[in-house]
């Protein structure tokens, strides 16, 4: 099963922010969109990073609510994992499990056109063997 196919069961939205917004308004962004994660792109809408819940926890540990006020640049990830429509969900669970992150923006011509999470990935993983289990059965069954 490829990349490509969990979005076409999610959907291609990506929600993404500025590098000069603020934390505070990343925040409201992944409350308001009940994500984990936003894309955070230049003027060009290439992708400049991606901001995490994770982000905001350490931002806030380690500066306090003061951290609220200064731009998502400060905070965010650079040096973004990306994955392409046509790759296994195998191959993206190993690069997130090897990398310890959970969002991979997809990009298929250099455009960003999805995100899925390691949440997405093990759903369809999980579907797919019990989709196999039941067929196994259902063969037993017809002896």
């Amino acid at each position: 099963m490829l990349i490509r196919h969990v979005l076409k069961d999610k959907g291609v939205t990506v929600h993404t922010l500025r590098a000069d917004d603020t934390i505070a308004q990343a925040a409201m962004e992944l409350d308001f969109r009940k994500v984990g994660a936003l894309v955070v792109t230049d003027l060009s809408g290439a992708i400049a990073g991606v901001f995490s819940e994770r982000d905001l926890v350490r931002e806030v540990g380690k500066r306090g609510a003061q951290a609220l006020q200064d731009k998502v640049s400060i905070a965010m990830s650079r040096g973004v994992v990306t994955a392409t429509p046509d790759e296994t969900i195998d191959e993206g669970l190993s690069r997130m499990t090897d990398r310890r992150i959970r969002h991979l923006p997809v990009v298929e011509g250099g455009r960003l056109v999805g995100i899925v999470s390691i949440g997405d990935l093990v759903k369809l993983k999980i579907a797919k063997a019990e989709a196999e289990a039941a067929a196994m059965q259902a063969y037993i069954a017809a002896g």
